[in-house]
């Protein structure tokens, strides 16, 4: 569009004043694949909103409350022009269009009453349930706090999972990556970690939030039945974008959900957010970033790549007690290709994060289900995440499993092998079966502490290895019947005392002497 058409544009526009035009109005001069070229906005800002005219002479204050209006997200700031992500339908950009400055950076409007419902990276109510009563603006793009500001991670996120919060526990205020390829349970593994917060106190219950970046509709929405379902509606809120949207929306949805996270975190709650997944959120951004004519780098994926998801997920901490002392926990998937956990995507998140839970095909397919990896998975922060009884049980637990990955090798020799590696082979096999658990059944930690404990003590000695699930079934069934006291004790106290083990030791031996056949072989 040549300058001489844009400038008897500007001079059409009735009403305005054409000197103030460069810095404040702007004239759309190309559009295509979502990208806008503006000619003027000279005193534009990074991340800034525009809202584009139709040109029916509204003014700026009405054009914005309209119902259909539509926003553009300043990214590229040049030398001649400015380039904006269209957030919405394209198609109605027109070029001679006029586009205002809102001035204001991209934000979202939150409330206490966003729990239990699910929006769009741009707060816009998705679910049919009508609008709510909002309370402030958060911005969607903030510096994250300082390492003053910020207190040591101390206190766990339990996740209903036995393996994780024995062995990679989580606390709150960490960021724990969830990485494996495609169906192997990532996305379940969060979910379960979502429905076991029930299980917490009222009072400290974390509030969770659930990323869907790029997902099948049908996918979120079967997703928010089983929320529903288990209960867990009544805590969480659903940051949504479907395969079908444009690429800023996917771009724009962690960053969304993050600021909702930041919103409940400075009253001083505690927020598990999950981003599912990273690798559709990087290339939602490399398609964005090459329509605006950014060099590509690395497998095309822009130069600033490690740094959209570190300035993303080091806005999750555990804040001072000065500031409040709320938390957000991050759970980011990574979906890798072939197991690739070396693939660029996948080593910048695994850099940036504080461990990691690798789910591994091979062992998926062999019925291990949370398909963990113990080997190559790991939580930095560690057993300070853990509750003074986790802590007490799971030391043994993690050992016994190193110990039986070495020796697995040789269990195809198992006629050849003496008794002590025989005995320790049966033992890893016990609690291969006790790790396992079913899909949307997370195990409250009081029930994990009970069952790994009887574990430790020889509750499954002398019982065939596929008998292991239906003893630990039907010992937590008899605990939770006629010793619930022991329960009760490790949910307060979360520590095991003196008087919790030497009743825990009596209801092992109690339980063998009436379930002898339990420990019988089955033909």
């Amino acid at each position: 569009m040549s300058t001489v058409i844009i400038d008897k544009i500007k001079k059409e526009i009735a009403g305005l004043d054409t000197s103030s035009m460069p810095e404040e109005v702007g004239i759309v001069t190309t559009v295509g694949d979502g990208i806008a070229e503006i000619d003027g906005l000279k005193e534009a800002q990074m991340m800034e909103m525009v809202v584009f005219d139709d040109g029916d002479g509204k003014s700026l204050e009405d054009t914005i409350s309209s119902d259909d209006a539509l926003y553009g997200l300043i990214l590229n700031l040049e030398e001649d022009v400015v380039k904006v992500v269209v957030l919405g339908e394209s198609t109605r950009v027109k070029e001679g269009m006029r586009v205002l400055r809102t001035e204001k950076l991209l934000s979202i409007p939150v409330g206490e009453d966003i729990i239990g419902r699910v929006v769009s990276p741009l707060g816009e109510m998705i679910d049919g349930k009508g609008a709510i009563k909002t309370d402030k603006d958060m911005p969607i793009e903030r510096v994250a706090y300082g390492v003053m500001e910020r207190s040591g991670v101390n206190y766990p996120v339990h996740t209903g999972i036995k393996a994780i919060d024995s062995m990679i526990p989580i606390g709150r205020g960490q960021r724990e990556l969830i990485i494996g390829d495609r169906q192997t349970g990532k996305t379940t593994v969060a979910i379960d970690t979502i429905i076991n917060q029930k299980y917490e106190p009222k009072d400290s219950r974390p509030i969770c939030i659930y990323v869907a970046i790029g997902q099948k509709r049908s996918k979120t929405a079967s997703l928010m039945a089983k929320l529903e379902e288990a209960g867990a509606m009544e805590y969480t809120t659903i940051v949504a974008t479907s395969a079908s949207e444009a690429s800023p929306m996917l771009f724009l949805a962690p960053f969304a959900g993050m600021a909702i996270g930041e919103y409940f975190m400075q009253q001083g709650k505690d927020v598990v957010i999950v981003l599912d997944d990273l690798s559709k959120h990087a290339n939602a951004y490399r398609q964005m970033s090459l329509l605006l004519r950014r060099p590509p780098g690395r497998e095309a994926y822009p130069g600033d790549i490690f740094y959209l998801h570190s300035r993303l997920l080091e806005r999750s901490a555990k804040l001072s007690k000065e500031l409040g002392g709320g938390s957000i926990t991050a759970l980011p998937i990574i979906e890798t290709q072939e197991g690739d956990v070396s693939a660029y995507i996948p080593t910048n998140v695994i850099s940036i994060t504080d461990g990691q839970i690798f789910l591994d095909t091979d062992l998926f397919n062999k019925g291990i289900r949370p398909a963990l990896d113990v080997g190559i998975s790991v939580s930095r922060v560690g057993s300070s995440a853990q509750t003074k009884a986790m802590k007490k049980v799971a030391g043994k637990i993690r050992l016994e499993l190193a110990q039986f990955r070495e020796l697995e090798a040789f269990m195809q020799f198992a006629s050849d092998l003496d008794d002590d590696t025989k005995a320790r082979i049966d033992s890893g096999k016990k609690y291969v079966e006790l790790l396992k658990q079913g899909q949307n059944a997370p195990v409250p930690f009081y029930k994990q502490v009970v069952a790994i404990y009887a574990a430790n003590n020889g509750i499954f000695d002398a019982a065939p290895v596929e008998n292991t699930r239906k003893i630990e079934q039907t010992y937590l069934e008899f605990i939770e019947r006629d010793r619930k006291d022991i329960l009760d004790g490790i949910e307060t106290g979360r520590e095991l005392t003196d008087e919790i083990v030497e009743k825990l030791n009596k209801s092992i031996k109690d339980y063998k002497d009436a379930h002898k056949n339990n420990y019988e072989v089955v033909e």
